[in-house]
């Protein structure tokens, strides 16, 4: 079994959830089985109040993942100094297990956008990147793991795959990577390609952490486009790569994301059981493979 390689301590190769202040009295009513909260770093760069006081009672139970959706890492614009030290602090402050970040751009000058965007995959593009990726793990004093996009157009300009480009910011940076398996759905479906050749290309030995969500679906023009909306279950086929991955690579740290129309608890915390499941079972495989 090749288990994935990515250094420093990490988090429980086991699954979590998307902490949701709403569920908060479930969870801490009772131990959970979950491996690991995660959070949106934006939501917690206050200096107090609730939702401080929330995160420090999870943090002294539970393994934490910080997630950014804000640094912009693929923008053409420097990192925002602000935006960078508050997030040292956060980590500084609850010593998170993991933080990872997305391959994306969402700002441009002082304009935010709501939105994470996709960029061409270039050699220019490639070395901001990982200027950028250098400038977030330095003033974190840790690594981190960027993940692979969803997206809905593809560059002409573009001269490097996807999987190629991920790769080598890893190998120049020592950056880990998250490999969002719904993300991959989705973009293979929106532009043809195979979810299994994506996979059988991926640097799995950089992986740290992987996200399963639910998607959205929209139909327009004849063509079927799939939405990374994070606002239902994970579907069959996404249950379907990952059992498949997890039996090639082993157990790896599991995220549920459930994002929007969020579900009472007992319906979250069932998704992270199921994936907990899938992974034991798939080691069970492997077991009576390598015995027979």
């Amino acid at each position: 079994m090749n288990v994935p390689v990515f250094p420093g301590p990490g988090l429980p190769r086991r699954a979590g959830v998307g902490f949701k202040p709403d569920h908060f009295a479930d969870i801490a009513g009772a131990a959970q089985p979950i491996g690991f909260f995660e959070i949106h770093a934006e939501n917690y760069m206050g200096a107090g109040g609730p939702p401080h006081a929330r995160l420090a009672r999870l943090r002294a139970d539970y393994a934490l993942s910080v997630h950014g959706v804000g640094l912009s890492i693929g923008g053409e614009d420097p990192l925002d100094d602000d935006h960078l030290s508050r997030l040292a602090e956060l980590c500084a402050r609850y010593e998170p297990a993991s933080f990872s970040e997305h391959l994306a751009w969402s700002s441009h000058g002082d304009v935010f956008l709501n939105d994470l965007l996709p960029l061409p995959y270039t050699p220019a593009t490639l070395a901001r990147v990982v200027e950028h990726v250098d400038r977030v793990q330095t003033a974190l004093k840790r690594p981190m793991l960027l993940e692979n996009p969803a997206t809905y157009v593809v560059f002409s300009e573009s001269t490097i795959a996807e999987t190629d480009f991920l790769a080598e910011i890893a190998a120049r940076t020592g950056c880990g990577l998250l490999l969002d398996l719904n993300n991959v759905h989705v973009s293979a479906t929106n532009h043809g390609f195979s979810s299994a050749d994506y996979l059988a290309a991926f640097p799995l030995a950089a992986v740290g952490e992987i996200h399963l969500a639910g998607h959205a679906v929209a139909d327009g023009e004849g063509e079927r486009l799939l939405i990374d909306a994070h606002d239902r279950a994970v579907c069959a086929e996404v249950w379907d790569l990952y059992d498949r991955l997890v039996e090639r690579i082993g157990p790896v740290p599991t995220l549920i994301e459930w994002d929007n129309d969020v579900p009472d608890w007992a319906t979250l915390r069932a998704e992270a059981v199921e994936a907990d499941r899938r992974m034991a079972a798939a080691a069970t495989r492997v077991a009576a493979r390598e015995a027979a």
